[in-house]
């Protein structure tokens, strides 16, 4: 996923990428990411006068812990990409230039070579789920014991006391 920023850029040279990436590697050691399919990459990239396009999707499947009850979850991400690219600015341009390219919605490239991984990669850890749940109503596991609560209710007392009106809990117990 590598291409010569200028090449492609003068000859307005069109490049489809369709690829398969390992992404495991960026997930490993995270206990939320049970396990991960290939990232497929679906990508169009398109040389301009001055700017190089890059748009697709891309797609994956992975395995992931319930952020109430931490039981696998299967999700299918669908992630848009977007992105303009430039040559980054010569030595020699004076910093009012610099400001304007700042605030540009362009990505500045420096080097010969474009090298689109580490987008896809950021684009990837950008759109993964949240909070994914198992199903909208997950009970979570109890605070205390920590059961399961989608499987079975446990004995635990989980009554919540501000005991700023602890004195106020027996008041009506003998009416």
């Amino acid at each position: 996923m590598q291409f010569h920023v200028e090449e492609t850029m003068s000859k307005r040279l069109k490049h489809t990428i369709n690829e398969s990436i390992d992404v495991a590697p960026l997930f490993e050691g995270r206990a939320d990411v049970i396990h991960t399919g290939p990232l497929h990459v679906a990508l169009e990239v398109e040389g301009n006068a001055g700017s190089i396009l890059v748009d697709g999707q891309m797609t994956i499947d992975w395995e992931l812990a319930c952020s109430r009850c931490l039981e696998a979850v299967q999700e299918h991400t669908v992630i848009p990409f977007s992105e303009q690219f430039e040559p980054a600015p010569k030595r020699g341009q004076d910093e009012d230039e610099q400001e304007e390219d700042d605030d540009s919605d362009f990505i500045a490239v420096s080097g010969e070579r474009l090298n689109l991984q580490p987008y896809v990669e950021e684009a990837l850890q950008l759109f993964m789920p949240f909070a994914p749940l198992c199903k909208s109503d997950c009970k979570g596991l109890c605070h205390t014991c920590g059961q399961n609560l989608n499987e079975q209710t446990c004995g635990c007392n989980n009554e919540k006391l501000d005991h700023r009106f602890a004195a106020l809990k027996d008041l009506f117990k003998d009416q």
